[in-house]
Order: structure tokens, then sequence, then C-alpha cells
């Protein structure tokens, strides 16, 4: 498999993925400005969508969305316990959180990225994530993890969008809990290996 991801976006979900899933893997950088990879090739032949990430199986397949990514790497080694199995309800609890992160964090962060986005904007736009931030803080509240004691997909997710909240200006000293759970993911040895692995390409 291949990852195509560019540093600081969304695709280090699934990076941490298959570093945690142990499974076999390439990285390849891409530019989100110009749409060429590090290789030289045309990214959008690549993902028409033009986005990161994109996962390039070995059967030749491009499967992309990052929720969808990183659930199936975690199906593809079971034994790591990165997500419950299909069909559970603890699967669907994962794709919960899956989804919230998707659309109330992700997306919500997305205006503060826009070099046109005026400071009314911006300053709504902060306003508008700390309520979500402080609901994550309080299902952190007493558990190591988003699903309890197991490091699962979702947590490589929320630990990549909430290190976005130093570009937005929001200190997540406010939430005692978003911070501890930020330093104990930050400090498992795959998101490091995933950390370096993308500041060194």
């Amino acid at each position: 498999m291949k990852l195509f991801f560019a540093p600081g976006a969304c695709s280090l979900s699934p990076h941490i993925a298959l570093c945690e899933s142990g499974l076999p893997f390439d990285i390849e950088r891409v530019d989100l400005g110009t749409k060429v990879t590090k290789s030289g090739a045309d990214y959008r032949k690549i993902n028409p969508k033009g986005s990161v990430p994109a996962l390039l199986l070995d059967n030749g397949e491009v499967l992309t969305e990052g929720p969808a990514v990183v659930q199936y790497i975690a199906d593809q080694a079971p034994d790591k316990g990165l997500a419950p199995p299909a069909g559970t309800l603890a699967r669907y609890r994962l794709q919960e959180w899956l989804n919230y992160i998707s659309t109330e964090l992700h997306k919500g962060f997305a205006p503060l990225f826009k070099p046109d986005t005026s400071d009314e904007i911006r300053k709504a736009t902060v306003a508008s994530l700390l309520p979500k931030l402080e609901y994550v803080a309080g299902q952190l509240n007493g558990n190591d993890y988003l699903m309890g004691s197991e490091f699962t997909v979702a947590d490589g997710y929320l630990f990549t969008i909430l290190g976005w909240t130093k570009y937005a200006g929001i200190d997540l000293g406010l939430w005692p809990a978003i911070k501890a759970y930020v330093e104990r993911v930050g400090a498992r040895p795959k998101v490091r290996e995933a950390l370096a692995a993308e500041k060194a390409s």
C-alpha cells in the first residue's frame, strides 16, 4: 500500500493508523498547491478530488476519505484492535466518533486555513469550536482514549485535528482532559514514528 499525504494535513490520521497496524506501506508527499507528488506524478490522476489522504491499495484501487481509509487499515490488521469488529455496536460507536470528528471538528477548522477569511469570521469560527471541544473533554474525563482504555483509529484522527488548535490560537490548557490526551497519544511510539516520517519527507 502507498499513502499519499501532505504534512500538517488530515492525512496524518491514516499515517498513524498504518504505523500502528504494523502493515507494510510506503508514503509519498503531495504538494497540494500544484497537485504534483514528490515523484512528479499528477496527483489528480491518482485522486481526482485533489485532496489527501489517498491510499493506493495493492490491487491498484485507490481509497479516499479519511474515516473510510482508517477503517480499511484497521480491518487489515484486526489483531491490533484499532477498530472493533464490523457489525458490533462498538464499531458503530467508533463510526459515531469518526463522523463527529469529521463533520464537527475537522470541517469546523476549515475557514481558519483560508487566507481571505476575515477576522470576524475567524473569531466566529473559533467560538463555534469551543463547545465542541468542551464536549470532547467531557467524553475523555476518566478515559485514556475515546473508546475507553484502548487506542483506536478515532484517536489518531482526533489527535491530528487537535494539532490544528495551535494555529487557531485555541489553548488546550482550557481542558485538562484534552491536554493530557494529546500528550498521551503523542507519546505513543507509532505516533512519533509517523510524525518523524512526515517531517523527514
